[in-house]
C-alpha cells in the first residue's frame, strides 16, 4: 500500500492529527473506501488498522515530525497479515522533473539540480 503526500497535507497532517480521502464505488452509503493518514502517540514507527471500509496508517507523532521536517523521502513498513505481508510505503509527493503541469502541491525535488 502506497501513499503520496504533498506539502498541504503534509500540514494538516501536523495539525489536525488526521488526513483522509474517500474513494467512492458507487451511489449506496457504504460503497465507499475510507483511507487515512494519522498521528498518534505510541512507540511504534508506523501500524496499519482496517475496519470495514476504512483503512488507516498510524505514524507516532516523533516519527511524523522528524519526517515532515527532515529530507527523507518517506516511512516504511512491513507487517505479516496472515495471508502474507503487507508493504506499507508513505511518501513526499515529488514534482514530476519531465512536466510542469501538475507539480503545484509538491514538494521540491531533490534530483532537480542534477546533471543526466
Amino acid at each position: 500500500m502506497r501513499l503520496r503526500v504533498s506539502p498541504s497535507e503534509m500540514k494538516r497532517l501536523l495539525s489536525a492529527g488526521r488526513i483522509e480521502e474517500v474513494i467512492h464505488f458507487g451511489p449506496e452509503p457504504d460503497a465507499k473506501l475510507i483511507y487515512a493518514l494519522e498521528q498518534v502517540e505510541s512507540n511504534k514507527e508506523i501500524s496499519v488498522r482496517y475496519r470495514p471500509q476504512e483503512v488507516t496508517v498510524a505514524l507516532s507523532t516523533e516519527n511524523a515530525r522528524n519526517w515532515a521536517e527532515g529530507d527523507e523521502v518517506g516511512i516504511y513498513g512491513s507487517f505479516n497479515v496472515g495471508h502474507g505481508q503487507l508493504e506499507l510505503v508513505i511518501e513526499k509527493d515529488f514534482a514530476c522533473l519531465d512536466r510542469l503541469e501538475g507539480n503545484e502541491d509538491t514538494f521540491p525535488n531533490p534530483k532537480a539540480n542534477q546533471a543526466c
